[in-house]
């Protein structure tokens, strides 16, 4: 049952990131958001691990805000199927209710971002960070 429910939250969580990323690379001509998601969900499966072990070994854990965050922006599929993964964080009622909340306002602003004001603001953002990466090649170089 373990596998079956990883491999669940890993088909929803790609599909997800497929679709989120394909939408926008549709609509901006742009794969920021979708590079965000999937940075975002990498850290999260990280720090779910780190979290897992970590209660394993009696250490110090990784605060929940410090979970909740990365999922709020865009990592939520890597935390799901961290979750499912490491059966961490899948039973507290609490952790749980607050992770689906990070789900449906991450999923609300996705989806504003795709309309053309949330368009103009990608733009903006990538334009931004371009303009930022080429002066700090142009200083470093």
């Amino acid at each position: 049952m373990g596998n079956g429910r990883i491999l669940l939250a890993a088909i929803i969580g790609g599909f997800f990131l497929a679709l989120v990323g394909g939408t926008e690379y549709y609509i901006n001509r742009s794969a920021l958001i979708g590079i965000v998601y999937l940075a975002a969900s990498l850290l999260s499966f990280a720090l779910y691990a780190r979290d897992k072990q970590a209660a394993m070994r009696g250490k110090w854990r990784v605060p929940e805000a410090n979970l909740h965050l990365p999922a709020l922006l865009g990592g939520w599929p890597g935390a799901m199927v961290a979750q499912q993964a490491w059966r961490h964080k899948s039973k507290k009622r609490e952790f749980r209710t607050l992770f689906w909340t990070t789900v449906a306002i991450n999923c609300a602003a996705t989806a504003w971002l795709m309309t053309p004001r949330g368009i103009l603001v990608v733009k903006t953002a990538e334009t931004t960070l371009l303009h930022w990466m080429h002066q700090i090649l142009q200083w470093s170089g």
